[in-house]
């Protein structure tokens, strides 16, 4: 006996949908966002700081890429409220699992964005520093004004990329019970007992998003090439 598709109760769970989708969409933003931001600082410190605090950078991105992404989460989540507690002395103090998620995402993506920042920037010629320091800038300007950006132009596809994997990666915020596309979809699916049609458009959804990224850091990388032509 074949399975009876009932893909009408999609349409009933959508509202339910939308609001997980809403939920991934945030984690991504703000991760990606911060993660950059504390990535490039890390990558201008382990080209530019001294030998003992890169060391310390190197250290920091080697831990949170060799890890695995939940076990960042699950540590985040159960033993920073443990820590809290003992330096507050608050013993009620808790963690809720969104701030819990977007800690881990952002300590694990920053240094991703470190490692791929740091080859941006080292994909910028040497002689574009000296040439802005000789009109004048400091080196902070020259790196702001000068550096980063072209550094930013030639690492985008990576970037997008990064982003893609933390788009997937978002779904493992299932172990702290965090609401996401996937959490809903599959209390969904189990309330219902449509699993099967759920997690089609679950994968589905994430199919159409991260098609749509390839296909953006193909036509970057068309661009490119062709601009250099």
């Amino acid at each position: 006996m074949g399975y009876d598709f009932d893909w009408a109760s999609l349409q009933r769970a959508w509202p339910y949908l939308l609001q997980g989708l809403q939920m991934t969409a945030f984690l991504v933003a703000a991760s990606m966002a911060a993660g950059m931001g504390l990535g490039t600082l890390l990558a201008i410190t382990r080209i530019f700081a001294p030998r003992p605090v890169a060391a310390l950078v190197a250290g920091y991105v080697n831990l949170f890429r060799s890890i695995p992404l939940i076990l960042t989460i699950l540590w985040i989540y159960f033993l920073m409220p443990v820590v809290l507690r003992s330096v507050t002395g608050d013993p009620n103090l808790s963690v809720g699992p969104i701030y819990a998620a977007l800690v881990a995402f952002v300590l694990a993506e920053s240094a991703y964005y470190c490692e791929i920042i740091r080859a941006g920037i080292g994909s910028v010629r040497a002689g574009q520093m000296q040439a802005a320091q000789s009109l004048g800038m400091s080196p902070w300007q020259a790196m702001r004004h000068v550096i980063l950006p072209q550094a930013f132009r030639n690492m985008t596809p990576s970037l997008i990329n990064q982003t893609i994997a933390l788009l997937k990666d978002t779904s493992l915020v299932y172990v702290i019970s965090l609401n996401d596309f996937l959490g809903a979809a599959s209390k969904v699916g189990q309330r219902d007992g449509r699993v099967v049609e759920v997690y089609i458009l679950v994968a589905v959804v994430y199919l159409v998003l991260c098609t749509a990224g390839a296909w953006w850091i193909t036509w970057l990388q068309r661009r490119k090439a062709a601009a250099a032509i």
